[in-house]
């Protein structure tokens, strides 16, 4: 259950990893299956039948809605779905006009557009500030977008209470310390969803008949379904084994103790896949002794979880091969068009071949981040040509040239070869990924990377504050990254910035003069995107493991046997900062939009019950530092 537009990488890798040591491998994606299933005119009249069935004074303004407007749904569902596959493009001029789709709950944002102070610009028409005049395709692609989120309201409110696209069931999975909530659900009475899932779990082991099966659960919207399939499977074909990783297993289950998680699985397993499974799979095929396993979870003969972990070499990322589609319907992904941001856009919009430059991050020094583990903090490179080759590879497979480099932090000088590396080749590619604001980011390797395919880059500004980045030993200030976002974005490459707020010790005052350094770079045109994420503490980063040095104290835990991730802590501060941060977020949407950029910050706050303090912040700083470097 993750994002629609294109396949999850990790299948990918491991496939292409797979098969570059001679392992037959072969990949499906569930998820989309699911959605495709479920969307469709069988599908719906399935869903219209539970919401039948529900009393009515039970159900939902999205479930009446749907009820009121079935002919129109069933009617429409399979042309939508085809339009946001590419494959009907011009019916988005009848989606554009409003008087083919029917209308649910979902449509009423689109008149909350006003609040975002736009005056007499909206001309009418509520999009018409966000499309213009000629935006039929993606005005088209927003409006369907919110009518599959109707549909998802829908399948929520009537079919199965935990579904979202990408987030289904996460209350029972995210930072659980027990694993009582999920196995409660997964032994009540199925519903629809679980139903289809089912089905197209077994159509799939029935058509591939696999002697191991691979679930891999990036995050914990994914867990109860990947629980599921594991259930389905085990039922079905006892003899065929299960093994769990990916993500959310290698933060969360690093202290697994419960035993009921295999029953559904027989092998859970921690951080890159390629050494566990290739050891997993010699185990199996009788060359390898269980004691002789990699990072691997197992339940042992006296019914007892126990970790095994034989000290041996990782695979080198030079290594680990080429990723591969095969196998996954690369034309039957849907490109969605939901928050009207130009870098979630990218999230959302378009199939992206994703790669990684470098496994783990070179910097591995910020105190918020997962810096213990192995995904960040063990640094390995491939050369720019082994990358290139990949790139070339991947593009001749799957005929897509749009590539999302996956990297916590990919690092400038393994960037600069490969940008040259690409033009060397004349490799027309268009790519985009995420980096540290550094120095070393200068404009004229800004210039170097447009030049070899770069449209938008991502980094995090985090608490734009210079107390708060020596604190996080985040290695930039507020005036380096003034002028290394400056330098992308006078290169033609689209820049956002991850925010955050919340973290130890922020103050009002903090808050305040952050979002005057962020409405700065906004108005010298450093950055266009942006968005402010609330700070979690989790036991994996130095903030958790050290958070004295932070001014806090963590919210003793329960006794852990299942998930441990996100961990509450106690401010000194006292800062309502779930107050903050609504006036954080309606400042960057308006910013975006380049509204209210001129206006005073603390306009964002005036519903607050106290006074908020005035910027410390001079209003022309950013500028005179930008005019001081030029």
């Amino acid at each position: 259950m993750t994002q629609l537009n294109t396949p999850y990488p990790s299948t990918a890798y491991l496939t292409g990893f797979l098969r570059s040591r001679g392992i037959d491998a072969v990949q499906a994606d569930l998820a989309l299956a699911l959605v495709l299933r479920l969307f469709t005119p069988q599908g719906l009249d399935e869903v219209h039948a539970c919401a039948k069935a529900r009393p009515e004074a039970d159900r939902s303004g999205s479930v009446h809605a749907f009820m009121d407007q079935f002919a129109a749904y069933r009617a429409t569902i399979g042309p939508v779905i085809r339009f946001l596959q590419g494959s009907d493009s011009t019916l988005a001029h009848r989606i554009a006009a409003r008087g083919l789709l029917p209308e649910g709950p979902r449509f009423a944002a689109l008149d909350v557009y006003d609040d975002v102070e736009l005056g007499e610009e909206g001309g009418g028409d509520p999009l018409a500030w966000a499309f213009g005049a000629l935006g039929v395709q993606d005005k088209a692609r927003h409006l369907a977008t919110l009518f599959l989120n109707d549909l998802a309201d829908v399948l929520r409110d009537a079919v199965d209470e935990r579904f979202e696209f990408v987030r289904y069931a996460e209350s029972l999975a995210s930072s659980q310390p027990s694993f009582d909530p999920l196995a409660t659900a997964l032994a009540a009475p199925t519903t629809l969803i679980d139903d289809l899932l089912t089905e197209l779990t077994l159509a799939e082991v029935a058509r591939h008949q696999p002697t191991l099966v691979l679930l891999s659960v990036p995050f914990p919207g994914s867990v109860y379904a990947a629980l599921r399939m594991g259930q389905a499977i085990k039922a079905a074909h006892p003899k065929v084994k299960i093994a769990l990783g990916g993500g959310y297993v290698n933060t969360e289950l690093r202290e697994l103790k419960d035993p009921r998680v295999f029953d559904f699985v027989d092998f859970v397993t921690l951080d890159s896949g390629e050494r566990p499974v290739l050891s997993l799979i010699e185990h199996l095929n009788g060359q390898r002794g269980p004691q002789r396993l990699q990072r691997c979870f197992i339940r042992n003969s006296e019914g007892q979880v126990q970790y095994i972990n034989l000290a041996e070499p990782d695979i080198p990322f030079e290594d680990v091969g080429t990723p591969t589609w095969d196998g996954l319907p690369l034309h039957s992904y849907l490109s969605l068009l939901d928050m009207l941001n130009p870098m979630h856009r990218l999230w959302s919009d378009g199939r992206w071949n994703k790669l990684t430059v470098a496994h783990g991050c070179y910097w591995k020094k910020c105190s918020f981040c997962d810096v213990s583990l192995d995904y960040i903090g063990r640094y390995e490179t491939a050369t720019a040509v082994k990358l290139a080759d990949r790139i070339q590879q991947i593009v001749e497979e799957t005929g897509q040239t749009g590539f999302h480099f996956v990297d916590e932090a990919a690092p400038p000088k393994a960037l600069k070869a490969l940008a040259q590396e690409l033009i060397r080749r004349d490799l027309h590619i268009s790519w985009w990924g995420n980096i540290r604001f550094e120095k070393t980011f200068t404009p004229e390797l800004a210039e170097l990377l447009a030049q070899s395919g770069c449209i938008a880059m991502s980094g995090g500004l985090e608490v734009a504050s210079d107390r708060l980045l020596t604190l996080m030993k985040k290695g930039v200030s507020v005036e380096q990254v003034a002028r290394v976002t400056k330098g992308f974005s006078d290169a033609g490459i689209l820049v956002h910035a991850y925010l955050m707020y919340g973290f130890p010790t922020q103050t009002v005052q903090d808050t305040v003069d952050a979002l005057e350094y962020v409405r700065q770079l906004f108005e010298n045109g450093c950055i266009q995107s942006g968005f402010f994420h609330r700070f979690s503490c989790t036991v994996h980063s130095p903030v958790g493991m050290d958070p004295a040095a932070y001014g806090i104290e963590l919210i003793p835990l329960p006794p852990v046997t299942f998930a441990k991730n996100d961990i509450g802590f106690t401010d000194p501060t006292g800062v309502d900062h779930d107050a903050l941060g609504a006036g954080l977020r309606k400042a960057i949407y308006n910013y975006m939009h380049g509204l209210c950029v001129e206006d005073d910050v603390r306009r964002w706050f005036e519903h607050m019950p106290m006074q908020v303090p005035r910027s410390t912040v001079k209003r022309g700083r950013l500028g005179k530092a930008l005019a001081q470097h030029a």
